[in-house]
């Protein structure tokens, strides 16, 4: 087995239980699956914002992070891949995510392969992944990978259309992207081995690869 990627999936559901974390979980399980697939092992670790809420306004106005904060912030800025999901509020993301990620250090995504994903009543608001979610994650220098996931009410166990997949196949083509673009070896490996460099180009073949399957 390769090294295991730092894999950080950020969920900013305001109720318990959401369907903005149940997508959250969905995306980390496909990506974790099409990982292993390929004989690799990834263990997501998840960053609830509801329970840092609080905390997050306090930097704000202070300029300092508590302890849960700091941690929550060292793991996205350290992370090799990032799922991340929000509600839409007023037609884009909500307020607890931006000012989650307001807090992250400039650069500190730079390259950064990200899922984004959004929820949502209304198949409506779908085009809140490419007016609010993309530009946000490329103003922050990371790699956002082609397919966003969008889930509607309508979504949790519908047929999509002749136009639309399904919900599965949504996150199962996005889960592959990112895992495309996962460094073959995390640099938490530590085993002394030198590190295999894949080319950029070659990355990139393997992810327009996965979104064609």
């Amino acid at each position: 087995m390769a090294g295991t990627p730092r894999l950080v999936v950020v969920s900013a559901g305001l109720s318990q239980p959401s369907s903005t974390r149940l997508l959250a979980d969905r995306l980390a399980e496909a990506t974790r699956r099409r990982l292993a697939e390929a004989g690799r092992e990834a263990a997501p670790r998840v960053v609830e914002l509801r329970g840092l809420a609080t905390e997050i306004a306090g930097h704000l106005v202070t300029g300092f992070p508590a302890p849960a904060l700091r941690e929550a912030l060292e793991a996205v800025s350290g992370a090799e891949g990032l799922i991340v999901v929000t509600p839409v509020f007023a037609a884009s993301y909500s307020g607890l995510f931006k000012s989650f990620f307001d807090l992250v250090e400039p650069d500190a995504l730079a390259g950064t392969p990200v899922l984004i994903a959004a929820t949502g009543g209304t198949p409506r608001h779908s085009l809140v992944l490419d007016h609010a979610l993309r530009p946000l994650f490329t103003h922050l220098h990371a790699t956002v990978v082609p397919t966003g996931v969008y889930a509607a009410a309508e979504d949790w166990g519908g047929g999509g259309d002749a136009l639309t997949p399904t919900l599965p196949v949504r996150v199962d083509r996005a889960a592959g992207e990112l895992a495309a673009l996962l460094p073959e070896r995390s640099r938490d490996a530590g085993d002394g081995a030198e590190q295999e460099v894949v080319p950029f180009a070659e990355r990139l073949a393997a992810l327009r690869r996965n979104s064609r399957a």
